[in-house]
């Protein structure tokens, strides 16, 4: 497919008369005749960009099944998570909404639900149009361990006799739409133990040595917490990933679609690949462990083809944010930049920090072997699923989801935002609004101690000098998507046109059109 490029006259033009005429009939034309299309959500965790052969022809890492899922659909080269971090995207994906509306940090140990009650989520929006839903893998989205804290003991002990593990656990997955849920919860936090829907699997007896496994890059990062004996992070994808082939090959057989949310916890540290990948990549043993992954969502890829539903799936593939710091000694070490093209990394509001792959592809549907350069979110991904199923959103829900419907189809070269938050941590924001985007605090970096990391040496190979500025950084992303040239000084007119864009957006409480009060 043709890299899509238009004026910014002409696209405000297409997208007035499609939001006036044609959109109702473009969504009437997707309504499915029979049974609603199956729904798989791949989500990795800290990927960059440049890790994929299908987004960077010099990558060191072979990535065979995610290269042959873009050649069977759609690239998004301009797609975003809402945060540089992780518990945040994941709340935004499932909810349609900017996390930075209700919080900014991750959820922690025995942290409580991301969730309110009267949420509307993806899933539970899945249920009432008759889907089976379940979440396999990472959850990072907060229980209410406190419901199973037994009573008298300390709030915040986290061992083995602080919990009455033979109760359920409430405010999980179970609780916010999923009717199954198999998992770990996160692979680096407490319990070291597998959950099923809302229950551990066996009984967390000791506390976790983190001695007790080799990590092959970086530190292993484990939280202090109880475990069950004998647990082992090297079995996470293994297992989770024939819980995933099991689960569709059990649902495929239904008469009912089904909607799985597959969240991976690589590659995400601690970097654990299994000793069959090691020396399988280029790119040391973060590659290696990109390849496993690759590998586990080629058997799930798989496990669609041969259940026969291939063409009647919808697969969605994407991260939640770049890749950790450990990056920038991979580029010094093996000349391979995780952000490739971009500047930033996980936490940061450079690209780098949220801009990442994105991949869907619905045999028939979407256009096999096309990209887009247009705007999108994964925000965005709520409100496009609920017009494929025919759901009507209420104004107090989903309320940063614009429908994308026509574009991955392919019945509209554009994008239906022009528009985008970026947020990591409190008071420190950035907007993009089409070709420009502006930092409104004086750096984006937010990655401390970067000297660590040689990060002047990072600058100098790849053409960047320090631009912090008290007033900001902007950015011409059309001529300049690396971020290297800070024109804040030069479009004083431009920087306030943005800023109160930003200031709109923040107070309004909603920026999709469906949410308008």
């Amino acid at each position: 497919m043709k890299k899509i490029m238009l004026s910014s006259v002409v696209k405000v033009l297409m997208l007035v008369g499609l939001s006036s005429c044609s959109l109702t009939e473009l969504a009437n034309e997707e309504q499915p005749l029979a049974k609603q299309p199956n729904i798989v959500i791949l989500y990795a965790d800290d990927m960059g960009m440049g890790d994929l052969g299908s987004f960077n022809k010099d990558s060191k890492i072979p990535t065979p099944n995610l290269d042959q899922l873009a050649a069977q659909g759609m690239r998004f080269t301009d797609a975003h998570s809402s945060s540089g971090i992780c518990t945040p995207s994941r709340y935004a994906l499932l909810t349609g909404r900017y996390h930075w509306r209700k919080f900014h940090g991750i959820v922690q140990a025995f942290g409580p639900s991301a969730f309110s009650p009267e949420r509307l989520t993806l899933p539970e929006m899945l249920q009432q149009k008759g889907y089976d839903t379940a979440a396999i893998g990472k959850w990072h989205l907060g229980w209410d361990w406190d419901a199973v804290r037994k009573e008298g003991r300390p709030k915040k002990g986290v061992t083995p006799d602080d919990f009455d593990w033979d109760k359920s656990i409430p405010g999980g997955p179970l609780d916010n739409g999923f009717d199954y849920y198999f998992g770990d919860t996160v692979i680096n936090f407490p319990p070291y133990v597998w959950i099923e829907n809302d229950k551990v699997t066996q009984t967390p007896d000791t506390m976790v040595d983190k001695d007790l496994w080799i990590v092959k890059e970086g530190n292993m990062e484990f939280r202090k917490g109880p475990m069950i004996t004998g647990w082992n992070p090297y079995e996470n994808i293994p297992t989770t990933t024939q819980k995933g082939v099991n689960y569709i090959k059990q649902h495929a057989k239904n008469d009912k679609p089904f909607f799985l949310y597959f969240a991976y916890p690589s590659p995400h540290a601690p970097i654990i690949p299994n000793d069959r990948f090691d020396n399988t990549s280029k790119a040391g043993p973060y590659g290696d462990l990109m390849v496993e992954t690759d590998d586990s969502i080629g058997q799930l890829l798989q496990a669609i083809k041969s259940a026969g539903i291939e063409d009647n799936t919808l697969v969605i593939f994407s991260s939640d944010n770049g890749p950790e710091h450990y990056a920038y000694l991979r580029d010094e070490k093996f000349e391979h930049w995780s952000s490739y093209p971009y500047r930033g990394l996980k936490r940061d509001i450079y690209e780098g920090g949220h801009r990442v792959p994105m991949i869907v592809r619905w045999p028939n549907n979407v256009p096999a072997n096309s990209k887009t350069d247009e705007l999108v979110s994964q925000i965005d991904i709520m409100a496009t699923l609920a017009n494929l199923v025919g759901f009507d959103l209420p104004n107090d829900a989903a309320e940063d989801s614009f429908n994308q419907l026509p574009l991955w189809t392919g019945k509209s070269p554009v994008s239906s935002r022009d528009s985008l938050v970026h947020n990591t941590f409190a008071e420190k924001y950035a907007i993009r609004s089409n070709d420009w985007t502006l930092i409104a605090t004086k750096t984006g970096n937010e990655n401390s101690r970067l000297e660590r990391f040689n990060y002047s040496d990072w600058q100098k190979r790849h053409g960047y000098v320090s631009d912090d500025n008290v007033k900001g950084q902007l950015f011409d992303m059309a001529s300049d998507s690396g971020q290297r040239h800070n024109l804040i000084e030069k479009h004083p007119e431009k920087v306030s046109e943005l800023q109160q864009q930003l200031t709109t957006i923040q107070s309004q409480g909603w920026s999709a059109p469906h949410a308008k009060k």
